[in-house]
């Protein structure tokens, strides 16, 4: 079993920052991609920010430049610092994970069960 808990989320008004936090625990071998996506009320699922193992980031165009991504190898926990939140930036915010578990040979995909971050103009 691998567990993906997320925290972090909330109401801020806009120009404000949060933190996520993601943490991946259970039978895991090893960690690929670490990431995080958003879905708005109506819209599709998209991706935000990831970062590989090596220490490569990935991040949408809307954000870049206001938000962060970041991990801790050693406690296979990703974060996301968000600087000047729009209130565009308003949506429930999934971690994801590429990864390895104990039991397997090929990698699959897991999901936290999200966090909403709400920015009010």
């Amino acid at each position: 079993q691998v567990q993906l808990v997320e925290s972090g989320g909330g109401l801020v008004q806009a120009g404000g920052s949060l933190r996520l936090s993601c943490a991946a625990s259970g039978s895991i071998f090893s960690i690929n991609v670490m990431g995080w996506y958003r879905q708005a009320p109506g819209k599709q699922r998209e991706l935000v920010a990831a970062r590989t193992s090596d220490g490569m980031s990935n991040y949408a165009g809307s954000v870049k430049g206001r938000f962060t991504i970041s991990r801790d190898i050693t406690k296979n926990t990703v974060y996301l610092q968000m600087n000047s939140l729009k209130p565009e930036d308003t949506a429930v915010y999934y971690c994801s994970a590429h990864l390895v578990s104990r039991y397997s040979s090929s990698s699959s995909v897991y999901w936290g069960q999200g966090t909403q971050v709400t920015v009010s103009s």
